[in-house]
């Protein structure tokens, strides 16, 4: 366990407070200066990327209270990114960079990607912000991607700490224009570098034909039609070019309210039953008359799409009765707190009231309630076989979030790598997310930045982990995925709506004499080679004709029960979801108004959600049909690669889930040679599977984190915690207690 490594590691001995003063000897300062004068590392620069401001003689810390040791280079600040020039970047073997990303360097951090700014003056940490009088002699930065990174200034020059201190905060925290992002300056440099990978078939939903295709494909075409009335978004700039509604609907209805209060289809279910979305119509204050008219559109719209009994719509109001954004970003807040860990002793003197401090946070509650959210709605397509309407004030937030969990449950073509991407294409960028707000990309309000895509690849992670075969990709993809949110070289995340970007993209083209050929995300060989994207295609996926369902059967890893909280009554909503089938409560919340709190989830829902839940999860697991997470208590839990990854006392070398699947590739490839020898056939359709496990080799070098925990290449020498450690015995038991950390499965 790594809590008896942790303190053997130690020696059994206190460690000193750390003090700043005391992490290197003055000669050794003049030593190391002329090193890094002989090894000047290059500063490598993406096409239309400029430097802006630079620092000589910063000491880098590891992040180690023993010893204060670190790394002298040089710091720099350029337009896309902040980036430390270290003497010792040769000293990375070639096995240790097969993971290496081609775009953002171990210590680089994108400009985007600086959450918050901390100056150290006389041992006192202070945030960072405006003009400064004083300028700090360490500084911190944490960065929304978890890593933490400090660098000491007391031996570089005095006008080259104020110019960097100064560009770093001044890039990063001013607000900015849209149109002064990088991602336009790499777009414009790199016209004859950009390339699409021709193997990517991301459906990209920006053409009729698209979604004709995606109604082809869920049988849906009968019921639904693929429109083009807001071609050049005449009718709504919120609303995708094309999209699709129920066929009855007339066309000139689309345009009445500028999109708002029509059924928007999001996908069929195979019993012909469908998940539709609706964005409330505008309120508007003492105009009675407007009011009876969005009313009587309202009610001709819902007696359109429900028809009973050939036709019936049940409706969830995500507004009003499940999470607000307000409670999404405060409970990320807190629990983004637990992981941005600046040394070794504040590790352990939090991991004392780990337990406490991850359930004040709710943010595996809400992950909880997303995901059960979703089971509620996959019941009533599933088993009820009726429509389900998701209504929203704008439908971009939480009716991406709910949509795509239920088509990731329900769509076994969902959980491919492809189908993924462009399910995320389909309800996110199309469906008009604001990524710019949500990310804060241009530093304009706090208050918008709200984690919800986070989210929703945290509730996919939740599944990945309970249904590892069912998945074409891994943790890995989903944990990349989450990073290049900040890489804005990519225009995936960096636009509220589909209109934005192709306003942009026109601008564009009267001021140049070719269009700027915006990168996608998806193209996932700009940020990795081949070899690296290996690790992003799950080699355990159960394809389907390799076996018939009687094969099939529920394959679980042992859960991580030291990532999630002790099995406890899950905290009860006060704003349970309910289903209602009125008219009068359908136009209530479309325009805006509150439903009385007396009404609340019936026991009927609750019995049938009970009984949907329980009967799946008797049955043994077929990964390519309807896949339901377990919900209750610890079977939630942390998403330990993203969020521990750069903390090097969670790593356990040879443990956790990268020694398991190594292991297993291993017994894999054995039986493949062995069936191959019995059917005597080539050799070459075993190659796929002989290729994925090459990283994985000699799993006693893996840690459990992998493949991100290579990059931490100094070995931490592990202290006892100086504050509340007496209270646990002394030292030797202490060693012999488990560790109640972190548990990534048995070696």
């Amino acid at each position: 366990m790594l809590g008896k490594g942790v303190v053997g590691g130690g020696g059994g001995t206190k460690a000193p407070k750390p003090s700043f003063v005391s992490y290197v000897r003055p000669e050794e300062i003049h030593t190391n200066e002329k090193e890094v004068t002989e090894k000047e590392v290059t500063l490598h620069l993406l096409p239309g990327e400029q430097l802006l401001c630079e620092a000589s003689t910063v000491l880098k810390y590891v992040q180690e209270d023993s010893c204060q040791r670190g790394i002298y280079g040089k710091l720099v600040c350029t337009d896309f990114k902040i980036a430390f020039l270290g003497d010792d970047d040769s000293a990375l073997d070639n096995d240790e960079t097969q993971f290496k990303n081609k775009v953002i360097g171990e210590n680089d951090i994108t400009l985007h990607c600086v959450d918050q700014i901390y100056g150290v003056f006389d041992e006192k940490k202070k945030t960072l912000f405006g003009q400064l009088k004083k300028y700090p002699e360490k500084l911190i930065i944490h960065c929304k991607d978890l890593r933490v990174f400090h660098f000491c200034l007391r031996y570089t020059k005095e006008e080259e700490v104020k110019r960097i201190v100064s560009g770093i905060i001044h890039h990063t925290q001013a607000p900015k224009l849209l149109k002064r992002l990088f991602l336009f300056s790499y777009a414009a440099a790199a016209q004859n570098h950009a390339a699409t990978d021709p193997r990517n078939h991301t459906v990209m939903f920006d053409t009729l034909k698209d979604w004709c295709w995606e109604l082809e494909r869920t049988k849906g075409s009968v019921k639904y039609k693929a429109v083009s009335v807001n071609e050049g978004y005449k009718v709504c700039e919120r609303l995708p070019a094309y999209f699709v509604v129920p066929t009855p609907l007339p066309e000139e209805e689309l345009s009445r309210f500028q999109g708002h209060g029509i059924p928007l289809w999001c996908w069929s279910c195979h019993n012909g039953c469908a998940l539709l979305k609706m964005s409330a119509l505008p309120k508007k204050e003492q105009d009675d008359g407007l009011s009876q008219m969005q009313k009587s559109f309202l009610d001709g719209i819902y007696k359109t799409i429900h028809r009973p009994p050939y036709e019936i719509v049940k409706t969830e109001d995500l507004s009003s009765n499940f999470l607000s954004l307000q409670d999404i970003q405060t409970a990320y807040s807190k629990f983004k707190q637990l992981f941005l860990i600046d040394n070794s002793t504040e590790f352990w003197d939090t991991d004392i009231k780990w337990f406490s401090l991850l359930e004040s946070s709710s943010w595996l509650d809400i992950i909880r309630r997303c995901l059960k959210k979703a089971i509620e709605i996959t019941e009533c397509l599933e088993a009820q076989n009726v429509n389900v309407l998701l209504l929203e004030e704008n439908a971009s937030d939480l009716c991406c979030l709910v949509s795509s969990l239920v088509q990731v449950m329900m769509d076994p073509h969902c959980r491919t790598r492809i189908g993924f991407q462009s399910l995320v294409q389909k309800e996110w960028i199309m469906g008009g997310h604001s990524f710019l707000d949500r990310c804060n990309h241009l530093r304009q309000s706090d208050k918008e930045e709200v984690p919800v895509f986070l989210l929703f690849l945290d509730c996919v992670w939740q599944l990945v982990h309970q249904h590892p075969p069912a998945f074409d990709f891994t943790e890995t993809y989903l944990t990349v995925l989450s990073d290049s949110l900040y890489i804005p070289i990519f225009s995936t995340f960096f636009f509220n709506s589909p209109h934005q970007k192709d306003n942009v993209g026109r601008e564009s083209q009267d001021t140049q004499s070719k269009p700027l050929n915006l990168l996608t995300v998806w193209d996932w060989s700009v940020q990795f080679e081949p070899k690296a994207q290996m690790l992003l295609k799950n080699p355990l996926y159960v394809e389907k004709p390799k076996l018939d369902k009687g094969q099939r059967k529920g394959m679980r890893f042992k859960h991580q029960r030291q990532l999630s909280l002790p099995l406890t009554q899950s905290k009860s909503s006060p704003k349970r979801g309910f289903f209602r089938e009125e008219t009068d409560h359908l136009i209530k919340n479309l325009l805006g108004k509150r439903i009385s709190k007396l009404i609340n989830s019936s026991d009927e829902l609750h019995d049938n959600f009970r009984e949907f839940y329980d009967s799946w999860h008797s049955k043994p697991t077929d990964y390519h049909g309807l896949l339901l997470p377990h919900i209750e208590g610890p079977e939630i839990k942390v998403w330990a690669q993203r969020y521990l990854r750069w903390i090097p006392e969670a790593q356990i070398l040879g443990g956790g889930r990268a020694a398991t699947v190594s292991k297993l590739l291993e017994m894999m490839e054995e039986v493949e040679r062995l069936q191959e020898k019995i059917d005597a056939r080539p050799h070459g359709q075993g190659a796929l599977l002989a290729e994925a496990p090459l990283l994985l080799r000699g799993s006693a070098r893996l840690s459990a984190l992998f493949p991100f925990a290579l990059l931490q290449r100094h070995p931490s020498k592990p202290v006892l915690p100086t504050s509340g450690w007496k209270a646990l015995g002394d030292e030797e038991d202490l060693a012999k207690r488990e560790d109640e950390f972190v548990d990534l499965g048995d070696v």
